[in-house]
């Protein structure tokens, strides 16, 4: 799977309140969406993606791990 990093992008993620939090800038939205669809392709053989503060997301983020369930 191609990440497609649209440039200028940022990503950060937290937990307040007992709810997930993904603040991005617009450039970061359309990463993520990108992200997202590649995903969803089909023709994909990845099942999920991981992002931290160490390969995309800001210092002091949570990690993401994004997974498709078709069994869901």
């Amino acid at each position: 799977m191609q990440f497609n990093w649209e440039d200028g992008f940022t990503i950060a993620t937290k937990i307040e309140n007992n709810a997930i939090v993904i603040s991005a800038n617009a450039a970061g939205l359309r990463s993520l969406a990108n992200h997202l669809m590649a995903l969803a392709d089909e023709e994909s053989t990845q099942s999920h993606f991981h992002l931290d503060e160490y390969n995309s997301l800001e210092d002091n983020s949570v990690e993401l791990i994004v997974e498709k369930n078709e069994l869901l």
